[in-house]
């Protein structure tokens, strides 16, 4: 089937917002000069204004057989119209990169390897959503992100449609790693117990790898138990370790992989008294992550409501780097 090109793809929701009387006049004289010169497109107007006649027709029809069938047309339309996401391919320091959005929020942020068009995204093979190329929408979601990438914004607030999340338990994973604040790490075994599945680790790890907006959901701040940057965006472990510096957490060169460099860190194993600590006390520093946070500074702690060890005193010793 010969994909359509992408000015009818872009058009697409003027077609249907002007069928149905929604559109303003700027998009109405787009979507008019557009089919002047596009006969398929000009089909589809047609069809989606006949299809909307007949629904109109139907809402004062009182026959159930008749308000099916106009519950089913309508539904369809609101199919098309949630199915839809939005995107542009940007240039970032971090590579090219895809960022997409639907009426919910953006469900897409995809690092491309091999090449920097659609057709080396993900979206390019699933069958359950169209794909339209846009403009202004997403150029000021790329603009917070490179404001990020760079240093100079420490959150994105923006809406999260999971509609990629491949199960309830990936959509529960990347809910739980969304919570891990900048300028925080923790481990794959802490998230397995924030989501109440402790011995699920490595599901864990692999609904991290499929991560379907990574940055916005911070995954990269989920490291291993002994502290390595494992597993990002295909082994991109460079990635995660220039985001994390971005933050503040400082990492170090390992046995096996770079890691994040607890000595300099501040760490708060659970507590009922929510005490945070230095990585000399006792033996926090020399035991397994698990689910341990690590922060980079003491404001970090404060702003997390923790409070300084009575024992180390992290409020009177701060960390020298």
């Amino acid at each position: 089937m010969t994909r359509k090109p992408s000015v009818c793809q872009e058009i697409e929701p003027a077609l249907v917002a002007t069928a149905i009387g929604d559109a303003d006049s700027a998009t109405a004289t787009r979507v008019e000069a557009h089919t002047r010169a596009c006969a398929r497109c000009r089909e589809n107007l047609v069809r989606y204004g006949a299809i909307e006649r007949a629904v109109g027709v139907w809402r004062g029809a009182p026959a159930p057989a008749e308000e099916l069938a106009r519950e089913r047309l309508t539904s369809r339309l609101a199919d098309l119209r949630r199915r839809t996401l939005l995107y542009r391919i940007f240039p970032s320091p971090l590579g090219p990169i895809l960022i997409a959005r639907s009426e919910e929020g953006v469900s897409c942020i995809e690092y491309l390897t091999g090449g920097s068009d659609f057709a080396h995204s993900r979206l390019s093979r699933d069958e359950s959503i169209e794909a339209l190329q846009d403009g202004a929408e997403v150029e000021g979601l790329y603009r917070d992100l490179l404001e990020y990438v760079e240093g100079r914004r420490t959150r994105l607030e923006w809406p999260l449609d999971l509609r990629l999340a491949r199960s309830p338990f990936h959509r529960a994973v990347l809910q739980a790693t969304a919570a891990v604040p900048y300028g925080a790490v923790t481990s794959y075994a802490g998230i397995a117990g924030e989501i109440g599945a402790p011995r699920a680790v490595r599901a864990v790890a692999q609904a991290l790898r499929h991560n379907p907006v990574p940055i916005i959901v911070p995954c990269h701040r989920i490291i291993g138990t002994s502290g390595d940057l494992i597993g990002y965006a295909g082994n991109r472990v460079g990635l995660k370790e220039r985001l994390l510096a971005v933050e503040g957490v400082p990492t170090e060169r390992g046995a096996r992989a770079p890691r994040v460099a607890r000595r300099v860190l501040y760490h708060y194993d659970r507590n009922d008294e929510r005490q945070y600590c230095l990585p000399t006390c006792g033996s926090i520093a020399r035991r397994p992550i698990g689910r341990v946070t690590l922060l980079a500074s003491r404001e970090l702690a404060q702003t997390l409501g923790l409070v300084p060890c009575t024992d180390c005193r992290p409020d009177l010793h701060p960390i020298s780097r």
